[in-house]
């Protein structure tokens, strides 16, 4: 980040006017204008603000800041670890703490870290990373997942009271941006869009399929648990006969194949 006080120097010697001028509009002494540019002190806070409409910037770009390259910076580092997440835990987990050492309590790079760190022996490292995105984060993508995650631990620890807590905090959405984005525009967007959400519905029906199975058998009910069986397999099958192309370049086609094993057995 560029030093505030050469920023505020260029942005004057841009509007080609002096310190004097500038100390006036701003309804300071030139002695303060001239500290600042050489970095003696520093701005009121306060004074931001009017320093970027006085030059017609954004208090971003009077920081130098870069949000956009920021932002693709911050991608580039999600998705190294993401392609190394199901092969080399260990190295996904570093190359985000690499990226939060540039990017110090990024809460885009904070909510990846808690998937590559969500093993049991690891699991009130990743609840304290939750607790605190939940607290602090002002994206409410970062903050749904943070309590998903934050529920699925204390579900696998057994403190069902608090999972069933931290899941009301979780509000309950009956459409998603991407059902709006298929239905409402047109052309590639529209289908993208389709085909993601469809990969997320067929993939949440055998996982509820699957579900329904283990409580039906659980609370000895073999009647309804081979329904969900079959019902499962049916859907499996059928989307491999009408588009194999997708069930093998799925969501998670994978997991597709994991599921067609466990409904193929009694």
């Amino acid at each position: 980040m560029t030093n505030l006080g050469s920023k505020i120097r260029e942005l004057r010697k841009r509007k080609d006017i002096s310190q004097e001028i500038l100390a006036e509009a701003l309804s300071v002494s030139f002695q303060a204008v001239s500290k600042w540019e050489t970095g003696a002190a520093l701005p009121d806070v306060t004074m931001i603000p009017a320093l970027a409409s006085f030059f017609g910037v954004s208090t971003d770009e009077l920081f130098d800041y870069d949000r956009l390259k920021t932002q693709q910076k911050i991608e580039e580092i999600v998705c190294r670890a993401a392609s190394l997440r199901s092969e080399n835990p260990q190295e996904a987990e570093k190359v985000i703490r690499e990226g939060l050492k540039q990017f110090p309590g990024n809460d885009i790079l904070l909510n990846n870290l808690l998937y590559t760190i969500q093993a049991p022996e690891r699991r009130d490292e990743a609840a304290a990373i939750c607790r605190s995105l939940i607290e602090v984060t002002s994206d409410d993508a970062v903050k749904y997942d943070a309590l998903r995650i934050l529920a699925e631990i204390y579900a696998g620890k057994g403190e069902l009271s608090l999972c069933e807590e931290t899941l009301e905090k979780i509000p309950e959405i009956y459409f998603t941006k991407l059902e709006l984005v298929a239905e409402l525009l047109n052309g590639d967007k529209s289908l993208e869009a389709a085909r993601s959400q469809f990969a997320l519905d067929f993939d949440s029906a055998i996982e509820m399929l699957s579900i329904m199975r283990n409580r039906a058998s659980e609370s000895g009910d073999a009647s309804s648990a081979e329904v969900y069986r079959k019902s499962a397999l049916g859907l499996i099958s059928a989307l491999k006969e009408t588009m194999p192309d997708y069930f093998e370049r799925g969501y998670r086609p994978e997991e597709y194949e994991n599921y067609e094993k466990e409904f193929s057995e009694q």
